[in-house]
């Protein structure tokens, strides 16, 4: 069958897949489609390791004094999960259409590691978190093929795990692949700091303190700090306040308990603290927070 690797026909398909505001889940977990039809400011995010097509609207994301731009001729590819701050354009007459894709983290090392032993690979490129790449005809083609195989169940379960392969190879192939590649595959510097945010992920509840960090880490203060900031445009402090603002606030849309309860699960011993923090950071109350969440970005799917 001949398809189209066109705009108009990208739009038709993921509008159809996502007929309400917010995210719309997929026959694929890994894959989201997002409508948005709201102009949004400043909006603190969290994205896990993937990428992010735009295929109607345009988003930037800014992060440590840099601006990514993703729009219907840019995708943004994140290699460890960074928070950052995002602006988007929409309107009701023209949605914001977004696929997220979700990287399985093993594919993508896997084949990683044996792009990186091609002939022409530059090893010494440096590991970046965020990745703005312009947008390439096969790039658009396999999103093509893969919100077609969406529409068709037989189609997708014969060909779907070799569109996600193969999604993941054009994204690591990309015009910035190899900084994203040199996140995945990891030399001994970026190995230590994503181990380091694996490590907050699981205790991010504790009392963590840098110099814990950096000890486990194999570092000294000093150089687990720069290469911390290098990799994800954050402090650990920074990081670790962020990691915490964002769980509870997916714990507060999803009414899993008192604003106290949350506040001490995310490890604050003060929920007066807690709360100031948290407006500081999303410009808005938890309350008002959990409200614009299912307005903008649908209900919450439960833990």
């Amino acid at each position: 069958m001949n398809y189209q690797s066109d705009t108009s026909s990208l739009l038709a398909l993921a509008a159809e897949l996502a007929p309400r505001s917010g995210y719309n889940a997929t026959s694929f977990p890994s894959v989201r489609i997002l409508r948005s039809e709201t102009i949004l400011e400043d909006v603190p995010v969290l994205y896990r390791p993937g990428a992010v097509f735009v295929l109607q609207g345009f988003k930037q994301g800014f992060l440590n004094g840099e601006i990514y731009r993703y729009d219907a001729e840019h995708y943004l590819a994140v290699s460890v999960p960074v928070p950052f701050r995002m602006a988007s354009q929409a309107s009701p007459a023209q949605p914001l259409l977004a696929i997220y894709f979700d990287f399985d983290l093993h594919l993508a090392a896997e084949i990683a590691t044996t792009l990186n032993g091609q002939a022409g690979h530059d090893e010494r490129m440096q590991a970046r978190s965020l990745i703005s790449s312009r947008m390439a005809p096969a790039m658009t083609d396999v999103l093509q093929r893969l919100l077609h195989a969406l529409h068709h169940p037989q189609e997708l379960t014969i060909l779907g795990p070799g569109l996600l392969r193969e999604l993941h190879y054009r994204v690591l192939v990309g015009p910035q692949g190899g900084s994203l590649m040199a996140a995945l595959h990891r030399n001994d510097t970026t190995d230590r700091i994503v181990q380091s945010l694996a490590l907050i992920r699981e205790r991010y509840k504790e009392g963590l303190s840098v110099s814990e960090l950096a000890v486990t880490a194999g570092m000294s203060v000093p150089s687990y700090h720069v290469a911390f900031k290098s990799l994800t445009g954050n402090t650990p402090i920074q990081y670790l306040k962020a990691l915490r603002l964002h769980e509870a606030r997916l714990m507060i849309a999803r009414r899993q308990g008192t604003l106290a309860v949350i506040a001490a699960e995310v490890g604050y011993a003060s929920p007066a603290q807690f709360s100031r923090d948290f407006k500081r950071h999303f410009h808005r109350t938890p309350s008002e927070e959990a409200k614009w969440m299912r307005e903008h970005l649908g209900e919450p799917i439960q833990a």
